[in-house]
């Protein structure tokens, strides 16, 4: 016998038991009925007497009469109370069949394996549904068998003894009004007639009360009688009532049940087996996460190192919104990566949504409001932007290292963790400082691809394709964030084309350069953002590349601060130089630069990509080499292009005197000879030669 069985059912033994005792408890009440001793009368021969002593006693009987009935209402209400419980249970067990067969069709968000249970619930249902037609018939004989009798009881017997009592007390008034009116007759002989009258007005009378009393005691010596059996008759009917019921619960139990309660059993037992298990594993858990120290919990105390190859990241982060035209409010959000989109989801949400897609966009660290750990995020076209702010320190930088790799769409190639790190060592290697342009090709994986044969191969076979960034730069090339080159550097720029300049300014070219120059001289404030060796110089999209590359790099290292230069751009050669000291910090020849372009989004920023050669290989002539230079400019950077175009078409039409003036009656001079372009920003770049250390809007 299992315990389920038990506390379902009971035990069926101990019910047969009682069901036994019960019917023989019966019995001995039948026995003790009919043993019964006789009951109190009123004597009908007294009734026509009404004598006092009758009139007491018949007081008697009428005061329990009311009692009786007192007591039958409330009978009454307790039996209909058990009737309307049973009831209620017939209704219940019916609703209750109906809802476990509606476990099935709940279609739970966690509900898979669990068909066992759903069997297992429609058996029961319909067990339930049986137990629901025996309830059903207990509560039908409840109402037949014990409330019936008792409601008759009290509507026809109890009923008529107040009616009786009624009519005998209306007789009783007429009996004595009568006697009082034969009383008051006079003695003499002419009211013979009226004498005669009354007299047979007081015979009806005390007829009339003769037969109403005899009624009356009739039915109330039957009510002594009748109470025994309204009585016991509706116990009698519920109790045989309740031992049919057990009957056939104890036949269906051990017909249909046995086998079905031990497998509901071990299956319950089972899973509270699974569940202490499971309860002693969640309270270790919970004593070992509770045991780490304080740190855990404080916000920017990261002990774990900064992982910078993540293609996917997730948490909490603030972002910035405008409420107003000047105000701003900043809300608690969970971002998450997917793919290519960065994905936001709201505490409540079902599910998160899109808020920008993440390929070829731009992220960059900033200052904003005067809180820490903010970066920016912008879309490729520029129009969409929006500022984070990270919790601490190793998730600002993740978080900017992630977005940077998945811009690159990394995550689409067949290893995106191998190439995320490969990617990476640009950055790693960018804090390092080289000062040799000419150096960087020794550290590409594969230095035959910088070689111009090999970038053409590579033209030739992706010629209908967009350039891969691997393609354009050797993955892991160093960045030089500043321009500051010692003396021999001075040599290696001179041998690759550049020309030395003294501490004043001069170049040892001046007499011969002069007049070349004079044609154009236009002078632009910018800002050096860094520079690395490329593989191609012939395409715009290297330039571009780079510019990505470099923004990136000083996003995921914090370096904002910059030095703003002139860069002074003649028919013959590029020139960079201090504004304070009028010192040139390096030259090109124009005829070195291979390529410029600004960019497509942010006109501010531009570069130019200048060949070298490389003696590493010791060939006489040496290998070319390519470098690009990236600026943010304080004016549109297509202006600083058309001027290097210009300059190009300058120094191609001074083969061609003819071209070249030509080339001068179309553009317009200065009073001293020169091209004019647009206003000069010499005295712009002066004013803010003090301000050595400016921080980059790229």
């Amino acid at each position: 016998m299992t315990g389920l069985e038990a506390g379902l059912f009971g035990d069926r033994s101990r019910t047969a038991l009682w069901v036994t005792e019960s019917t023989s408890s019966v019995i001995q009440a039948a026995s003790l009925v009919s043993k019964m001793p006789a009951v109190h009368k009123l004597l009908l021969e007294e009734a026509l007497q009404d004598s006092p002593q009758t009139r007491s006693l018949l007081s008697v009987f009428e005061e329990d009469a009311g009692t009786l009935t007192d007591y039958t209402n409330q009978l009454l209400q307790s039996m209909q109370r058990v009737f309307g419980a049973q009831n209620e249970m017939a209704l219940a067990t019916e609703q209750l069949s109906k809802q476990l067969l509606e476990y099935e069709k709940q279609n739970f968000a966690l509900g898979r394996g669990d068909e066992e249970v759903i069997s297992t619930l429609q058996h029961f249902a319909r067990t339930v549904e049986e137990l629901n037609a025996l309830h059903t018939d207990l509560a039908s004989q409840i109402a037949n068998r014990m409330v019936f009798p008792v409601v008759q009881f009290r509507e026809k017997d109890l009923t008529e003894i107040s009616t009786l009592k009624e009519i005998f007390g209306i007789a009783t008034d007429e009996h004595e009004a009568a006697m009082v009116k034969y009383s008051r007759l006079p003695k003499k002989r002419e009211n013979e007639k009226l004498k005669a009258e009354v007299v047979r007005e007081v015979a009806f009378c005390r007829r009339k009360q003769h037969q109403a009393s005899m009624q009356y005691y009739c039915a109330l010596n039957a009510l002594q009688y009748r109470k025994r059996v309204a009585m016991l008759e509706p116990l009698l009917g519920y109790t045989q009532a309740q031992i049919n019921f057990f009957k056939k619960g104890m036949e269906l139990v051990s017909k249909k049940m046995d086998s079905f309660l031990a497998s509901v059993s071990s299956m319950t037992q089972s899973i509270q087996a699974q569940l202490d298990a499971e309860a002693e594993s969640m309270r270790l858990s919970q004593r070992e996460l509770l045991s780490v120290e304080d740190t855990v919990y404080m916000p920017d105390h990261d002990l774990v190192p900064i992982n910078r190859t993540l293609i996917q990241k997730a948490g909490y982060l603030n972002i910035r919104n405008k409420t107003g035209l000047v105000t701003t409010a900043w809300d608690r959000l969970y971002f998450f990566t997917q793919g290519g989109n960065l994905m936001c989801q709201p505490r409540g949400a079902v599910a998160g949504g899109m808020v920008l897609d993440l390929d070829n966009s731009s992220v960059m660290a900033v200052e904003c409001e005067d809180r820490r750990y903010c970066f920016q995020i912008t879309s490729p076209t520029g129009k969409t932007s929006m500022i984070l702010q990270a919790e601490s320190k190793r998730e600002y930088e993740e978080w900017i290292c992630t977005i940077n790799n998945i811009s690159r769409q990394i995550y689409l190639t067949d290893n995106p963790e191998a190439v995320a790190i490969r990617l990476n060592q640009t950055a790693i290697q960018a804090v390092t400082p080289i000062t040799s342009f000419e150096k960087r090709a020794e550290g590409s994986p594969n230095p035959d691809r910088a070689k111009p044969g090999g970038v053409a191969h590579s033209s030739v076979k992706k010629a209908t394709t967009v350039p891969e960034p691997e393609d354009l730069i050797a993955p892991g090339t160093p960045i030089q964030f500043d321009i500051v080159l010692p003396a021999s550097e001075f040599q290696d720029q001179n041998r690759a084309g550049g020309r030395r300049t003294n501490p004043f300014g001069e170049t040892e070219e001046e007499s011969s350069s002069g007049a070349d120059d004079s044609l154009l001289q236009q002078v632009f404030a910018v800002r050096f953002l860094g520079s690395m060796a490329v593989r191609s110089g012939h395409t715009q999209e290297v330039i571009y590349e780079a510019m990505r590359q470099v923004l990136a790099a000083r996003a995921i290292h914090n370096i904002f601060k910059t030095s703003e230069s002139h860069l002074m751009v003649t028919s013959s050669c590029l020139r960079l130089i201090d504004p304070q000291t009028q010192v040139t910090k390096i030259s090109f020849q124009l005829k070195d630069v291979t390529q410029f372009a600004a960019h497509q989004e942010n006109s501010r920023l531009m570069g130019f990509v200048v060949e070298g050669r490389d003696w590493s290989e010791g060939a006489e002539e040496g290998q070319p080499s390519f470098s690009a230079y990236i600026f943010e400019s304080n004016t549109e950077g297509e202006k600083i292009c058309y001027t290097i175009n210009l300059g190009k078409e300058i120094t191609e039409a001074k083969k061609d005197p003819e071209a070249l003036a030509q080339l001068m009656k179309s553009m317009p001079l200065t009073n001293d000879g020169k091209f004019l372009l647009l206003e000069s920003e010499t005295g712009e770049a002066a004013n803010g030669g003090g301000q050595e250390d400016l921080e980059s809007e790229a």
